[in-house]
């Protein structure tokens, strides 16, 4: 892939503007201000020269790295009925898997766990004069952690990522290649309302996924 973008939600890119006229604008983004579009495609490939494609029927789901089986949701279906529709607005025609189509579309759902220890040096000295020293009935004495407290946090975060790969040449290579990738993160990007415009973002970053081009 030798072709990447990137857009971020319009709330992200003006937080330094903002700054001056609020406290924290973080706190007030929306999801859709949240969302990361990373788009990446080969620039070698003429998509004009495919005019068919066939789509997986379920999106896969791969959690730390394996993969993982659970029932389809209503945003499962949403995305992939968005895709199809992006895909028949540039031209290309949907058909079987054994019809010999010209692209390939999957579509998976990323999942990955991270996790992580914070140590609280002088952090806990804050609650001394903050927590009131009869609440725990024992007046007179302080709240405190001693100097090695520490914490275990784990993030689980997760991202939709589509793939488009060649199916016309696998056959005289004997290998598969991709020839666009386009990837979600954010807040809400597992909802079936925000499908369809997540799944149009990424088709408007790329204008070049046409049977005209």
């Amino acid at each position: 892939m030798k072709n990447v973008k990137i857009i971020i939600g319009c709330a992200v890119i003006t937080v330094a503007a903002l700054s001056s006229c609020s406290k924290d604008p973080l706190k007030n983004m929306s999801d859709d201000d949240s969302r990361i579009y990373i788009t990446n495609y080969d620039s070698t490939v003429k998509f004009g020269a495919f005019t068919t494609y066939s789509i997986s029927d379920s999106v896969a789901v791969v959690s730390d790295g394996k993969s993982e089986k659970r029932a389809a949701t209503d945003a499962d279906a949403a995305i992939i009925l968005a895709v199809k529709d992006n895909m028949q607005q540039r031209g290309f025609q949907l058909v079987g898997k054994d019809d010999s189509p010209g692209l390939g579309i999957n579509v998976t759902k990323i999942v990955s766990t991270q996790t992580g220890v914070i140590s609280y040096p002088s952090y806990w000295g804050y609650y001394d004069s903050y927590w009131d020293p009869y609440y725990w009935g024992y007046g007179g004495y302080s709240y405190y952690f001693p100097y090695s407290s520490y914490a275990v946090y784990q993030v689980r975060e997760g991202a939709l990522s589509i793939d488009m790969v060649d199916l016309k040449d696998a056959g005289a290579s004997k290998t598969i290649k991709g020839v666009w990738n386009g990837l979600i993160r954010g807040e809400g990007i597992f909802n079936a309302a925000n499908a369809a415009t997540q799944v149009k973002a990424l088709f408007d970053q790329s204008p070049y996924i046409t049977t005209t081009n």
